[in-house]
């Protein structure tokens, strides 16, 4: 039988002292569809929410934009307060005006604004990881990355970290402050974040990939991929997840979802323990898929 515990996925320190276990939660589904308003069913969402410390998942990501504000609300009334060691991350930069529209917005009193509400929401009297949910073009990037500075000196955010970024947009924000975390997107058949991913790891820096889960079907058109599959009895996605915390230490994979058995099935990866020829063979699979 398989032990659904989030600790075998192993653990990473984010900013050197804040130690979580690799295999996270992504709060976006807890909302209801285009990412807009309350989820279709409240309660099995909050019964995902309240399944996370029982199955060790003590990194939680989220942001101001999901829903707008159902998230981190429904985060903070289920969990608040905390389990000893469970740390929520959440975001900034982003606007909302519909179903699926997310409009960038980087203004400082924005920013500081909406890390001030996060705070009210998920009752927290720090923001333990606040990350820049897009760099706004329309602002210069020095004054989004002020303001960043500026939250950590006033004590309302503990580390910080960016979103959709490139390896220099990483230099030119370490200039301010430190950037503990980055999160692209990033799975087993899309891999843009490649060279972000290796600066990360070089440096230190927790990588959270969006989008985790994505296998391409690969599971329909390749053989190798299928064998694997069936010798570890897993499903696509437990095997895509497995895979990404064998590719990196500083990998930190956040899938989501709003169901609890569907939260139970992502944890199960944890489990999985790839040797190094499957771990080979389904990074050549991905990239060529």
């Amino acid at each position: 039988m398989t032990t659904l515990d989030a600790a075998q996925s192993g653990t990473f320190a984010i900013g050197g002292d804040l130690t979580v276990n690799r295999l996270g939660f992504g709060a976006m589904r807890i909302t209801g569809k285009g990412i807009w308003g309350p989820p279709e069913d409240p309660e099995e969402a909050k019964a995902t929410l309240r399944r996370l410390p029982e199955l060790n998942v003590n990194f939680i990501d989220t942001a101001e934009s999901y829903g707008p504000y159902v998230s981190e609300e429904l985060i903070g009334e289920v969990l608040a307060p905390y389990a000893k060691g469970s740390i929520v991350a959440t975001k900034s930069g982003l606007t909302r005006h519909g179903p699926d529209i997310w409009p960038q917005l980087g203004r400082p009193e924005f920013l500081r604004q909406g890390a001030i509400q996060s705070l009210r929401r998920l009752k927290v009297e720090r923001i333990d990881l606040w990350q820049l949910h897009r760099i706004d073009g329309k602002v210069p990037a020095r004054e989004q990355f002020e303001t960043i500075a500026q939250l950590q000196k006033d004590g309302i955010i503990r580390h910080a970290g960016l979103s959709e970024v490139s390896v220099e947009e990483i230099k030119e924000a370490s200039k301010y402050f430190k950037v503990t975390t980055v999160q692209n997107m990033y799975n087993l058949v899309s891999r843009k974040a490649e060279a972000v991913l290796d600066y990360c790891e070089a440096n230190g820096i927790g990588f959270i990939p969006w989008r985790p889960i994505d296998g391409g079907n690969l599971e329909s058109t390749s053989a190798e991929f299928k064998a694997i599959m069936d010798k570890h009895n897993a499903s696509a996605s437990q095997l895509a997840l497995a895979w990404m915390l064998k590719r990196s230490p500083v990998m930190l994979p956040i899938p989501g979802t709003g169901k609890v058995k569907h939260l139970e099935e992502n944890v199960a990866a944890a489990s999985i323990q790839l040797s190094d020829e499957e771990f080979k063979t389904l990074d050549r699979i991905g990239k060529t898929a």
